[in-house]
């Protein structure tokens, strides 16, 4: 077996039966008719004003089936469920266990450890210096670019997203509103996800409402300022909802607060799904407004990882959710329009597709120029004969997923521990229990005794993978500030000084051995 080059996470087909043609890949010949199809994408490609906007929405949290159009019983999503029949909705779409890793995959087109990102705190959320990123990318040819809502990819200065290739920046700190933990990340303090202090351009803005609202409106003021300037744009509304802490108006759960089986948490837990949907559908109706639907290329991206607790209503069938490397943990929906691209609506596309896959479709619809960097960098398909065509050719795959989260100093320990590596129809799980997603995609069928070919395959992969990726792993010994970045900005702006409690959530973490290591100006501070 031997892994495609510069694509570690990817398989070569074999003939063997029993491995799911996971040996020799020939490259997919486009037929003369796909050909034609994905003519009118070269054209998009060549001047400015016929390049796609594209808007990339992606709540925070959710499970794979926290939809109405997806099965759920209880929650109300109606924008959703009409989207479902203008898209086309990639069914078999991963992204990692948890926030940071799916944030670093996707503005990287590589997996989340590669990026230096194997935690969401403690300084390992921070996405490698190194990086070239999405909107860097879009940058080279031509795009605006704005993010809206959650980053958690580094809160110092040298991380945030104005200087990752960001122009409009409106977001909060840590990895939800609110939080703080020792070294870098760490939200405005006492924030909340009502009225909440945003960290705007350079500076905070105290804001009145509700987070998930404001991040729209403020997506929307932006988009209709650069759709005046005729130049392509794109806007990652990244929510923070519906993580944790559950924190919305009344008025949002009403459809749920008092219901049977509902407790108060998970009536303001589906309370800010429903409110996320309502505000999809407000942007739907702006893009129909101001005319921008048809050269629009909108992803709604169901989830950043499984769900919490909202699995006890509705799981989908699935094992696991957030921080877990079943299906459950990182299935994703992944809803694709583009009118004026040919891209069918209302089908459905099974073929094994992932979050580092955005990055180098993203590329090939813009016509950006790869370079030496990126191409050491990427490890994603281009999604564009799926995109034109459901049922196109699709090579099989590996696909690498980890939790990782392990203690600092610990990572050999933790090479096996919550981790799967999969194809489109086998997962290995923790290095001992193997699933035929085929016949069972609920994991309940340990069969690793029964193909012992397949799981020597991925294990042979996953060692390779694991290997190749250690080298790139440069926050595993990382010490962060003791102060965090966004509480310092904001005393800075407004006077003050943190409080004793956040002085101690941002030093209860760190090892005494860790403290001793800081300048003393640093421990002074702790």
């Amino acid at each position: 077996m031997t892994l495609t080059s510069n694509k570690p996470c990817q398989f070569t087909h074999s003939t063997d039966p029993q491995t799911h043609n996971m040996a020799t890949t020939m490259k997919t010949i486009l037929s003369p008719i796909l050909l034609l199809l994905l003519l009118p994408l070269a054209l998009y490609a060549e001047s400015d004003s016929t390049k796609p906007n594209i808007i990339l929405v992606m709540p925070d949290d959710l499970a794979y089936g926290d939809y109405g159009c997806l099965g759920n019983p209880v929650l109300k999503t109606p924008s959703v469920d009409a989207f479902i029949n203008e898209s086309l909705l990639f069914t078999k779409f991963h992204v990692s266990p948890t926030c940071s890793p799916t944030r670093a995959s996707l503005m990287s087109g590589r997996h989340e450890f590669k990026n230096g990102v194997t935690h969401t705190i403690l300084e390992r959320e921070r996405m490698s210096l190194d990086t070239f990123t999405l909107p860097q990318m879009l940058k080279t040819v031509g795009y605006s670019t704005g993010i809206f809502g959650k980053w958690h990819l580094g809160d110092e200065e040298a991380y945030r997203p104005e200087s990752r290739g960001f122009d409009e920046v409106y977001i909060h700190g840590a990895g939800g509103i609110g939080q703080t933990f020792p070294g870098s990340c760490g939200d405005a303090p006492g924030n909340s996800n009502i009225n909440p202090t945003l960290w705007h351009n350079g500076k905070f803005v105290k804001t009145e409402g509700y987070c998930t609202d404001l991040f729209f409106e403020q997506s929307f003021r932006w988009i209709d300022a650069q759709r005046q300037t005729k130049q392509p744009f794109f806007a990652y509304i990244s929510l923070n909802a519906a993580h944790g802490p559950h924190v919305v108006p009344d008025e949002y759960c009403t459809n749920y607060a008092g219901k049977e089986g509902i407790s108060d948490k998970l009536a303001k837990y589906l309370g800010m799904v429903e409110n996320i949907d309502t505000n999809f559908g407000k942007l739907l109706a702006k893009l129909e407004e101001w005319d921008l639907e048809e050269n629009t290329l909108l992803i709604y991206l169901g989830t950043d990882n499984g769900g919490g607790i909202s699995r006890q209503l509705f799981d989908s069938g699935l094992k696991g959710g957030k921080n877990s490397v079943y299906q459950g943990g990182t299935l994703s929906p992944c809803f694709v329009r583009w009118p004026g691209g040919n891209v069918p609506a209302g089908v459905t596309c099974d073929a094994l597709t992932a979050h580092v896959d955005l990055f180098p479709t993203l590329m090939a619809i813009t016509g950006a120029e790869t370079n030496s960097k990126l191409q050491n960098q990427l490890e994603g398909r281009n999604m564009l004969p799926l995109l034109m065509d459901p049922t196109a050719d699709w090579d099989d795959r590996i696909l690498v997923h980890h939790t990782g989260r392990w203690k600092s100093g610990t990572a050999e320990q933790g090479k096996y521990n919550k981790s799967a590596v999969q194809n489109s129809r086998f997962t290995l799980v923790h290095n001992k229990e193997l699933y035929d997603l085929s016949t069972d995609p609920g994991e309940t069928n340990n069969v690793i005794d029964d193909h012992p070919k397949v799981v020597a395959q991925l294990r042979s992969a996953y060692d390779q993978w694991w290997e190749e990726t250690q080298p790139l792993m440069v926050n595993e010994d990382a010490i962060g500030p003791a102060i965090n970045p966004f509480q310092e900005l904001y005393f800075e702006q407004f006077g003050g000084s943190p409080s004793p409690q956040d002085l101690q959530r941002m030093g209860r973490l760190l090892k005494s051995t860790e403290s001793k290591n800081l300048p003393k100006k640093k421990r002074d501070a702790q």
